[in-house]
């Protein structure tokens, strides 16, 4: 089944493509106030928060694929005042809200970093919702076409072989010390615009839609993914171990396969 935030991101695709024809006649008018109006309504978002928040992103990607963003916390995290949730938008692509970050107090200082598909130049955004219910955002202009419809970096059989098989990384772990650790999923992520060109026809929708890290059942990381997620989605991060435990990674996909790893530390 798929998850609810598939459910809003597909609504928000249909309202976009309702619209397609108007913002193709007009390059010029900017997606985002029809974005920010359905997904946030009325409630204020804080422009160019840079005191805030950072994004990293490529001014032009050398791969459209597989666009590498980063985004970190530029003030300290407490469980009073921490950062929510992060929403990720790609204006320009065929569906625009690309990911929602759940985030637990317990993972202390924002520091992740992910890959995603970029169909055209578009402007990529990042959008903090404080525990408070405050929203900050900031963006950065990315040069990049055919993200979206890139065939598979491997021929569908060695994806298939592959599908599901995870890595967690991360250099030796201290208790109380600060690691950065990443997840990597093997999974083509298909995201239904590919074409099989020995077929004839467009490859199936089939992709990650959810993915949970946690550290002794407490999670630190959720994440609601849409098809812009590049293929082997990968989630880098940092935190902090206050005792002795286990590092346990979850994913499911639009096909309800569920996939796990685990790491003593």
């Amino acid at each position: 089944m798929f998850s609810r935030l598939s459910t809003i991101m597909f609504a928000g695709l249909v309202l976009i493509l309702s619209s397609h024809s108007t913002w193709a006649a007009t390059p010029e008018e900017p997606v985002w106030p029809t974005l920010k109006q359905t997904y946030f309504g009325d409630r204020t978002i804080q422009d160019e928060a840079e005191d805030i928040l950072s994004l990293e992103a490529p001014k032009r990607a050398e791969d459209a694929a597989i666009v590498p963003l980063t985004i970190k916390s530029l003030k300290p995290q407490s469980q009073d005042n921490y950062i929510e949730n992060i929403y990720i938008f790609i204006d320009n692509n065929p569906m625009p809200y690309s990911a929602k970050f759940h985030l637990s107090p317990e993972l202390g200082n924002v520091d992740l970093s992910t890959r995603m598909r970029v169909d055209q130049y578009t402007y990529v955004r990042a959008v903090a919702e404080m525990n408070d219910g405050s929203l900050y955002m900031v963006s950065r202009f990315v040069k990049a076409s055919g993200g979206c419809s890139a065939p598979a970096g491997k021929d569908a059989a060695a994806a298939l072989a592959r599908l599901g098989k995870m890595q967690l990384r991360m250099r030796q772990p201290s208790v109380g010390e600060p690691v950065q650790a990443q997840m990597i999923v093997s999974h083509p992520n298909y995201n239904g615009l590919q074409f099989d060109q020995k077929a004839r026809k467009y490859i199936p929708a089939h992709y990650i839609d959810k993915m949970n890290i946690s550290y002794n059942g407490q999670a630190l990381i959720t994440v609601d993914a849409g098809i812009s997620m590049s293929e082997d989605p990968s989630i880098r991060f940092t935190f902090t171990p206050q005792e002795h435990g286990k590092l346990e990674a979850k994913v499911h996909d639009t096909k309800s396969q569920e996939f796990k790893i685990e790491k003593e530390i």
